[in-house]
């Protein structure tokens, strides 16, 4: 599983030097991610919430036209994680339904097979399996039989040839994708202060880092499926933390503010003053963020690997 924004990333146990600490396990560092499920746990109400319903219509005009198989669509969930994506869109879609969990972290699959779903919109079985493997080596033969793709927070922590690769994937299997929750590059705070775009602009740089897409995710994946012929819908997704989210918010401020000052360590010392006061509007109930995101539906020309 992959963060929507500062994320649970495999990290050490503390902030940088002079910032509050986090949740072990939930900052940003350019190491390969793994991600700790108190994070997750944390954020999925807000992704519940933010995500793109718009999108659901086409995409059970789309699963509804295929060919009827035993045990329904099959679905896999790249960088699943604890299974959010799962137990939010299994119960929204009519039929049986297979869905395949795929994640590099087996601690991370075995809570998602717990807590899977197991019943779809009408009552019907969901069942799952699990596989452990690196999303970026991800190849058509991989995803033979797939009815749909689905990935949360995933495409703003690949690079473009990573994207290009899962484009062609599900162009490959001639499957369709709902890939949510891409970072947009733009955070509004209320009440506002001084140093916000600057701590945006230092953030995205970091999301950015090593060649990341970053807040480019969403474009670039636009334009690589589009290249295979695939029909591209986008749509916002962002979340919306009040007064009811304040333990997320200050997890996720720690996280963006710790982020923001690794990628520009002259941030540090305003930084440390803005992360305490924007914390202690958060603690009052004062603060409102909204933290952009994307959603797209990519519909693929079928294949015979959808039949």
């Amino acid at each position: 599983m992959i963060p929507v924004q500062p994320g649970p990333q495999d990290a050490p146990d503390t902030m940088p030097r002079g910032l509050p600490g986090a949740v072990p396990g939930a900052g940003p560092t350019p190491d390969p991610p793994r991600y700790a499920p108190e994070w997750l746990r944390l954020r999925e109400g807000a992704d519940a919430a933010a995500r793109a319903r718009e999108l659901l219509d086409p995409l059970r005009a789309h699963l509804a036209a295929l060919p009827e198989r035993a045990g329904g669509p099959v679905v896999h969930d790249l960088g699943c994680g604890t299974g959010s994506m799962g137990r939010w869109l299994a119960p929204l879609l009519d039929g049986a339904q297979h869905w395949v969990l795929h994640d590099r972290d087996p601690y991370l699959l075995h809570f998602a097979a717990a807590a899977a779903p197991s019943r779809a919109a009408d009552g019907s079985r969901v069942t799952v399996e699990t596989r452990r493997g690196e999303i970026a080596r991800l190849t058509p033969d991989a995803l033979a039989g797939a009815s749909l793709v689905t990935a949360s927070a995933l495409l703003d922590v690949l690079t473009a040839r990573e994207v290009r690769a899962l484009a062609a994937a599900c162009a490959g299997a001639g499957c369709a994708a709902l890939l949510t929750l891409s970072v947009a590059g733009r955070v509004d705070l209320a009440p506002a202060h001084p140093l916000d775009a600057g701590i945006t602009d230092a953030f995205n740089g970091h999301q950015r880092r090593s060649g990341l897409l970053g807040p480019d995710a969403t474009g670039a994946a636009a334009d690589a499926f589009a290249e295979h012929g695939a029909t591209v819908r986008a749509h916002p997704s962002p979340w919306r933390l009040g007064p009811d989210d304040a333990e997320l918010t200050a997890q996720w401020l720690r996280g963006w503010v710790g982020a923001a000052v690794e990628q520009r360590p002259a941030l540090r010392e305003p930084a440390e003053r803005y992360l305490a006061e924007r914390l202690a509007a958060c603690a009052e109930g004062r603060l409102r963020v909204v933290v952009h995101h994307d959603d797209l539906l990519v519909l693929c020309r079928p294949t015979g690997g959808t039949s």
